[in-house]
């Protein structure tokens, strides 16, 4: 069985920071690249940033770029993504996801039917 599990959201004013991670267990982490989706309410889920495998490659949503940043730690099968300049419309809830396909290092997934394994999500609240 494959486990996700995020933490850090919380409350947070606009122009604030936070750092989200994901630690996954049950598949050889390592060989899979990774990707953080968010749902704000009432909205569909999207893609946020990916990963892969090795960490040498990255993919950003145009609405985050250069405010976050997507790093993972093969040695803690960990994930992350650190969030500065928190504007209000980044609330939602923030998922991280395992890619479905092995070993992929370049057309990294942004689909969510890419990616077969989703974690709980952890919600993010920015204040005006």
């Amino acid at each position: 069985q494959v486990l996700l599990v995020e933490s850090g959201g919380g409350l947070v004013q606009a122009g604030g920071s936070l750092r989200l991670s994901c630690v996954v267990s049950g598949r050889t982490f390592s060989s899979h690249a990774m990707g953080w989706f968010r749902q704000p309410p009432g909205k569909e889920r999207e893609f946020v940033a990916a990963i892969s495998w090795s960490g040498g490659n990255t993919n950003y949503a145009d609405s985050v770029k250069g405010r976050f940043t997507i790093s993972r730690d093969n040695t803690k099968n960990t994930v992350y993504l650190q969030m500065i300049s928190l504007k209000p419309e980044d609330t939602a809830v923030y998922y991280c996801a395992q890619d479905r396909q092995y070993g992929r290092s370049w057309n990294l997934p942004r689909a969510r039917d890419e990616f077969d394994y989703w974690g709980q999500g952890t919600q993010v609240t920015v204040s005006s």
